[in-house]
């Protein structure tokens, strides 16, 4: 357990002998334990965590090694299924071989399974409790009876396995319990409730004339269809990731907007929700306040980072870093509209922005929300060549160009989040002092400056 905290050390041994110690009651010298269903549910937890994920690599044409990892939760309904059907020392037992042979991602290795099995092992324990005191199934269950039995059951199990996923987090990443389980537990309760009338449809087949090679049929779909979900999570995490390492290579090689394009994915994320834009668009609309300036990769750094005015010649190429972002990303699929929003986030209302001089609504929406944000932040944030200016005098300068540079609906929609939300105003890496970071909320009644041309463009350098 090298690496691990301290108190994650103790906390999983702990776990573990809780785990041995609820399932031994099923090993002593005549328990009555249903080892055939025992053995069979088991066997299906383990056999559906390996033999699945080796058959579509065959089917991919890709070594199994290499076929993105289930992820947990693809034999929960097999282990609420168990939870219904066997005592709780057997239900703890169901739970490990599937846990211990499950892939892991991360190491160490070993201490991970090991977490995740006594993890199960307690959780299936105490679901199955949960059936108890509901009064069970009986010997010929049928519904609508086991509906809130498994219910019930699949309640237990989730709320001891998320108290016991936010316990190792506390002690091992030092993030607050409560506030870790109260993101854990909503996000885990209705998947957990669907598993559990799946559940329960199984165990009612499981003691019928149909038996339980009926009930594991049952289960398939609904394995299945967690396992596309985890693929999708899978998917997701590879996006983040690809975003992550580009925004990074901005990052090193403009240090003067570092954590820039962060700020405006946020900014972004708020305009857009103001909207009224649904959760999908969201995320694309947050891609492409991020990776809207990733085509300063293909400008010099000499330029970048250049103090003084630039030359004609100088603004023409960062006028280039559009098309550049345009060209790295048109290959990427998932960002969607977020491609053209790299491309057009420099365009202006009245048609004098670049690349294209497009106006009006010829711009298109995500461009016109991340020009907005793109703005915003180059104001509110120091660089080089600027002073950050305070939030309020950079609402006023976004109404004022409202129309001729920025889409009014737009700089609307931002006004009315940061009304709701104020802004959290950070220091970026050229800045000499520190500066309050504390939310300010904007003021309406600002004063607006006088300049002819919004400071907003000083995000791209130089007024670019």
């Amino acid at each position: 357990m090298r690496g691990i905290a301290g108190r994650a050390r103790v906390l999983i041994l702990c776990a573990a002998l809780c785990a041995v110690a609820s399932a031994l009651p099923a090993l002593r010298p005549g328990a009555r334990v249903p080892w055939a269903d025992l053995a069979l549910l088991a066997g299906a937890c383990a056999v559906g965590e390996i033999p699945l994920r080796r058959l579509l690599g065959l089917i991919r044409g890709r070594p199994a090694d290499r076929v993105p990892p289930a992820g947990t939760g693809s034999f929960f309904p097999v282990l609420l299924a168990a939870a219904l059907v066997l005592p709780p020392p057997a239900a703890a037992l169901a739970a490990i071989p599937g846990a211990l042979v499950a892939p892991v991602d991360r190491t160490p290795v070993g201490v991970r399974r090991l977490w995740r099995a006594a993890a199960l092992a307690l959780a299936a324990w105490a679901a199955s409790w949960a059936t108890v005191l509901c009064g069970g199934l009986g010997t010929a269950p049928a519904f609508p009876r086991a509906v809130p039995v498994a219910l019930a059951s699949a309640l237990t199990f989730c709320l001891v396995l998320t108290a016991l996923d936010a316990a190792i987090l506390a002690t091992a990443e030092r993030s607050p319990p409560v506030a870790t389980w109260g993101g854990l537990l909503p996000r885990s309760l209705a998947p957990h409730l669907v598993h559990g009338l799946a559940a329960a449809t199984a165990a009612v087949l499981w003691h019928s004339p149909y038996g339980p090679v009926s009930a594991l049929f049952v289960l398939l779909p609904v394995y299945i269809s967690s396992w596309v979900f985890a693929q999708y999570h899978h998917e997701r995490g590879a996006h983040r990731a690809t975003i992550r390492a580009l925004v990074q290579a901005v990052d090193i090689k403009d240090e003067y907007t570092r954590g820039h394009s962060e700020r405006v994915g946020r900014a972004s994320m708020l305009i857009a929700r103001e909207l009224g834009m649904d959760e999908e668009r969201l995320e694309v609309i947050r891609f492409a306040g991020i990776l809207h300036d990733v085509g300063k990769l293909g400008v010099p750094t000499r330029v970048l980072r250049k103090d003084g005015p630039l030359t004609p010649d100088e603004r023409r190429v960062i006028e280039l870093h559009p098309e550049y972002g345009h060209e790295m990303v048109r290959g990427i699929g998932f960002l969607g509209e977020a491609r053209a929003a790299i491309l057009h986030h420099h365009e202006r209302m009245d048609g004098n922005g670049y690349p294209y001089g497009l106006a009006g609504n010829q711009i298109p929406e995500s461009a016109r929300v991340v020009a907005v944000a793109d703005a915003f932040d180059a104001m509110t944030s120091s660089r080089s060549y600027s002073r950050a200016r305070p939030v309020s005098v950079a609402v006023g300068e976004l109404e004022r160009c409202a129309g001729t540079h920025f889409d009014p609906r737009m700089v609307s929609a931002l006004v009315r989040a940061l009304s709701r939300h104020g802004w959290q105003t950070e220091v970026t890496a050229d800045e000499a002092h520190g500066r309050d970071s504390a939310a300010v909320p904007p003021s309406r009644s600002a004063p607006q400056p006088r300049a002819t041309a919004p400071a907003a463009h000083n995000a791209d350098g130089h007024g670019a």
